[in-house]
């Protein structure tokens, strides 16, 4: 199957870095979930994903397949011209941006729109440490949360949690008594100086379940992070199973769930959920381009195992250098392609169907779920 006609609605991505902040950027630090020095310096060049990647980006960029060729290409192009060139190649209809990630590092939402129509996800953790700098009282707090979720600009398109980050994706029922205790200590260390980390139990289920609440009543679709990611994540506490709760609770069953990153290596359980709960979907981002070729097959396939079509979805995940959007594109086509013309081999799919199926994960299902558009020509303004 030759799926690079298809355009892909990148349904959860990160905003690129500033000019300022690419200057004192180790390149190498994009294809890592690891920060120590020693991995971002030495390691992850043994990886099978950075050395396939330099082979990738120098058959396009016409370099050699370096670490010092691809350095040479992107001065050759400039900043603005290989992010050009990167996003031409991946073939995006629309990108969704998680801008909470490095906020202080990354251009604005609206900049990435040079290279498709951009939209917006709040990090609901990022936004609640924001309020807690600037408002010293906890019913102030809880309205002024509230608010910017429900009076959220036209470019929002869902909302995103990184709970699975801070205390796991074991959300409760918030004690909302516990959760005043947990914002007067937190506004403590915001009034001595210190960083705002929201890392207690039950401010964050506080913060999860509110978000769920309005996009419920909203029925705007929510990401988790789920599976793999940096050291800061216990991944014991990342396994998507944790969100039972969230989604056997009725009130909630109107936001569509989406768990990110395959959930890897967790994608089986992700797969069950999303073929038994009705709001739950699947993204295949992270997993596709990061693991080897054998890990991103089994990746796919598993997600296929259980899943129904109509909820996986891809996403590249790409984040701080237009190479990560560009990689994810290339690998996210090849191995839905090959998962799918599998299925057909084994006689679980006909030659159409896989087609359709294609068109489904790499754009349509993503479509219907953050723009409501059912068919590709629908003139409502979504991509």
């Amino acid at each position: 199957m030759d799926l690079s006609s298809i355009r892909i609605l990148d349904h959860h991505a990160h905003n690129l870095l500033t000019p300022q902040a690419m200057a004192g950027f180790t390149l190498t630090a994009a294809f890592t979930e690891g920060y120590a020095p020693e991995i971002v310096s030495q390691h992850v060049k043994q990886t099978l994903f950075f050395k396939r990647s330099l082979r990738q980006l120098a058959e396009l960029l016409g370099c050699a397949p370096t670490l010092d060729g691809l350095l040479a290409a992107r001065e050759r192009l400039g900043y603005e011209g290989i992010a050009q060139t990167l996003f031409d190649a991946g073939n995006f209809a629309a990108l969704i941006l998680d801008d909470g990630f490095m906020p202080e590092r990354i251009m604005p939402v609206a900049w990435h729109n040079r290279f498709a129509p951009s939209y917006r996800l709040i990090r609901i953790e990022h936004l609640a440490a924001q309020l807690i700098r600037e408002l010293n009282d906890w019913p102030a707090f809880c309205d002024a949360f509230r608010a910017a979720l429900e009076s959220r600009g036209a470019d929002v398109v869902g909302f995103k949690s990184i709970v699975a980050y801070r205390t796991g994706l074991q959300v409760n029922q918030p004690d909302e008594d516990e959760a005043r205790r947990c914002f007067a200590a937190l506004r403590a260390q915001a009034e001595q100086g210190h960083a705002v980390r929201i890392a207690h139990k039950p401010l964050n289920d506080w913060l999860v379940w509110t978000m769920m609440e309005i996009a419920a009543r909203d029925s705007l679709p929510v990401q988790f992070h789920s599976g793999f990611g940096d050291p800061d994540l216990d991944l014991r506490l990342a396994n998507p199973l944790h969100l039972r709760l969230l989604f056997e609770h009725s009130a909630f069953r109107r936001a569509p769930i989406v768990l990110l990153h395959a959930s890897y290596p967790f994608t089986r359980e992700a797969g069950y959920l999303a073929a038994v709960y009705p709001n739950a979907y699947l993204d295949l981002g992270l997993a596709l381009p990061y693991l080897s070729q054998s890990g991103m097959r089994f990746a796919a396939r598993a997600a296929m195992e259980l899943a129904p079509l109509s909820k996986i979805m891809f996403s590249t995940d790409a984040h701080l250098i237009p190479e990560t959007f560009y990689l994810g594109a290339c690998c996210g086509r090849a191995v839905i392609a090959d998962a799918l013309s599998q299925a057909v081999a084994d006689g679980d799919l006909t030659a159409d169907e896989a087609e359709q199926a294609a068109h489904d994960v790499l754009h349509r299902n993503a479509a219907r779920l953050y723009f409501g558009k059912q068919e590709p020509g629908s003139p409502n303004g979504a991509p």
